[in-house]
């Protein structure tokens, strides 16, 4: 029942900030440089979010997630430019060939662990960037020219069912056999669960997400390159759901929100974004270790604020009475 309330909330919660958002931006109170920036954060919130899933809750040390992103940018720019595919259709598209580059690629790899594991998809990631580098089809080196189709009303949508999906997904008993995973490997072993089959799954439905999220990013751009797609992309994508805490979704969208303005401010001043950047994660390593919401949602503190405060109302109630 509680899930269902909340489920609620979230979506009359959801409606209301699109609503006001849409409304801002059709009244031209909100210009070009505020929604590109919007839609931004969105596409960004979709990458921390899908990342979460592979590292905070299933533990695995992934860092290729901008290889995904490229798939699914260059899918969803050839359906849209070459074949004249409508944009939902494309993003789709994408979706389904990353889940696939994701299928492919978990199946070997995540038998690994540790560095290996983050090697392994960081050499994925790198392969997908020269290949696309050296096929004249996708313009190459050069850059294939996009059409800017990506609007607000696109980027939330996708944003609503990618946080629905990998919620409900972490709730239910697949995604409590992926964070027993993240726990103790070897106990959840033990215990019957096929370690193997939910690490894939997990880095199957990210790379889905991820896919979706680079159709997002190259159709709000005029142009993509493989260069937009490098190793530092991946590094950033995994800066949000470090910053945001192993295990927390909400502190991924925080992170990704945060560090997506601060980067925007400072885009002309590339080498100051990178100190802040090192700073803000030395900070919070040597204070705040295990992220800024650590394994905690921010509907937990709402709940200990709700049972506390009916705690006391509890023990006012019970001093009365026994006066």
């Amino acid at each position: 029942m509680k899930k269902v309330r909340g489920f609620w909330f979230f979506l009359i919660l959801s409606v209301f900030v699109y609503g006001i958002v849409q409304f801002l931006i059709s009244a031209g109170m909100l210009d070009i440089y505020y929604s590109n920036t919007l839609i931004f954060i969105g596409i960004n919130i979709i990458l921390a979010v899908s990342l979460h899933l592979v590292i905070g809750i299933t533990g695995q040390f992934s860092i290729g997630h901008a290889g995904f992103l490229a798939v699914g940018a260059y899918i969803s720019a050839i359906l849209t430019m070459k074949l004249q595919l409508p944009l939902s259709i494309a993003l789709v598209a994408g979706g389904i060939v990353a889940a696939l580059a994701g299928l492919i690629v978990g199946i070997p790899t995540l038998r690994l662990k540790g560095d290996y594991l983050a090697i392994a998809t960081l050499g994925f990631a790198e392969i997908i960037r020269i290949i696309f580098l050296n096929i004249d089809y996708v313009g190459g080196a050069a850059g294939m020219q996009v059409t800017h189709l990506t609007t607000w009303t696109y980027t939330f949508v996708c944003l609503f069912i990618t946080i629905t999906v990998i919620t409900n997904f972490t709730n239910s008993r697949h995604g409590r056999a992926c964070i027993s995973i993240r726990e103790n490997e070897i106990a959840a072993d033990a215990m019957g669960i096929n370690t193997t089959y939910y690490k894939v799954i997990a880095f199957t439905l990210g790379s889905f997400f991820a896919g979706i999220a680079g159709g997002l990013y190259a159709h709000n751009f005029y142009i993509i390159q493989p260069s937009n797609f490098g190793f530092l992309k991946s590094f950033d994508i995994l800066i949000f759901v470090v910053l945001g805490g192993l295990g927390s979704l909400s502190g991924s969208v925080i992170s990704a929100i945060f560090l997506t303005i601060v980067s925007t401010f400072l885009q002309n001043y590339p080498e100051t974004r990178m100190i802040i950047y090192s700073l803000v994660l030395v900070i919070v390593m040597l204070y705040r270790p295990q992220g800024l919401m650590g394994t905690r949602e921010i509907t937990d503190f709402f709940g200990k604020w709700k049972g506390s405060k009916g705690g006391n109302s509890d023990a006012a109630k019970s001093f009365t009475e026994s006066s």
